[in-house]
């Protein structure tokens, strides 16, 4: 019998002199992997068209159904509802972001989507960073839907460019510190029909409470107290303050809407954070 010697050159064989690649530095993997499962991520829209529904359809009928039902019949002094409502339906989109990127966690939980990335060689941190940026890349998408709405409507924002700019910090710390809300939320109730089922029994309550579609200052006692100190609210009027430069009154953090929204959003960060990587490590251990 003859051996073959084979050649580790042509075989693609690695020998003590032909040492494997080093691997990236850790940052490297971990932005290099995000970046892998946002695509993934954004890859399924085409094919699952209706996951945008919570960002399309759904804040289209607000905007057209308060403007064109109610607007008639709600007076606002001093500014025409559109410049009144389109604002609010901003701070809106950014609490209900929440269940978006609620259903999306939960679905990807329940049907093994996590289970089979753990079984890859992948960072488990770009796994829930992913998902967090994917939900973030599609809040903003309902963002300019609604935006874009609105101007065809008659709504006439009042932005230079220190304005636009201070606007579009506060809507991606809004979107951020509310998709890690819905990613915590998500991971706890595993299942996309009870995160929508909570999510709107608490998140449609508050936004009808913070001055979304008609002012705060003419509620009763009880929904006014709780409209001038819920975070819902503060989005509201920070966004209305920025965009139409109106004040609103009645409590500190409307008086100073900007500040208390980075307050909130600064507290819901630091608790969901590392709540929810702490519930993403529980569970895939």
């Amino acid at each position: 019998m003859s051996v073959v010697a084979l050649n580790p050159r042509t075989t693609g064989f690695q020998t003590g002199s032909e040492p494997l690649p080093p691997r990236p530095q850790r940052l490297t993997r971990y932005l290099r992997e995000t970046s892998l499962l946002v695509a993934r991520g954004l890859r399924m829209i085409p094919r699952v068209p209706e996951r945008l529904s919570d960002v399309t359809i759904q804040p289209v009928m607000f905007t057209l159904l308060f403007l064109y039902v109610f607007g008639s019949a709600i007076h606002v002094p001093g500014t025409s509802y559109q410049n009144y409502l389109l604002p609010g339906l901003l701070g809106q989109s950014l609490a209900f972001g929440v269940i978006g990127a609620g259903s999306a966690t939960a679905t990807d939980f329940a049907t093994g989507v996590v289970d089979r990335f753990r079984s890859l060689p992948v960072t488990r941190l770009s796994v829930i960073s992913a998902q967090v940026v994917g939900q973030i890349i599609e809040q903003i998408l309902g963002i300019v839907i609604v935006s874009g709405l609105g101007i065809a409507l008659g709504w006439r924002p009042d932005l230079s460019v220190g304005t636009g700019l201070e606007l579009g910090i506060l809507v991606l710390l809004g979107l951020f510190a509310f998709t890690w809300f819905g990613i915590l939320l998500g991971m706890l109730v595993r299942s996309s029909d009870a995160v929508q089922g909570i999510g709107f029994a608490i998140m449609l309550p508050l936004s009808f409470l913070g001055g979304t579609f008609v002012p705060i200052s003419g509620m009763k006692l009880v929904p006014r107290v709780i409209g001038q100190w819920e975070p819902i609210s503060t989005l509201v009027a920070a966004i209305r303050h920025v965009c139409q430069g109106t004040n609103a009154t009645g409590s500190w953090p409307l008086e100073h809407p900007v500040v208390a929204m980075i307050g909130w959003c600064v507290v819901i960060i630091g608790i969901c954070v590392p709540l929810a990587l702490r519930r993403f490590r529980t569970v895939n251990a």
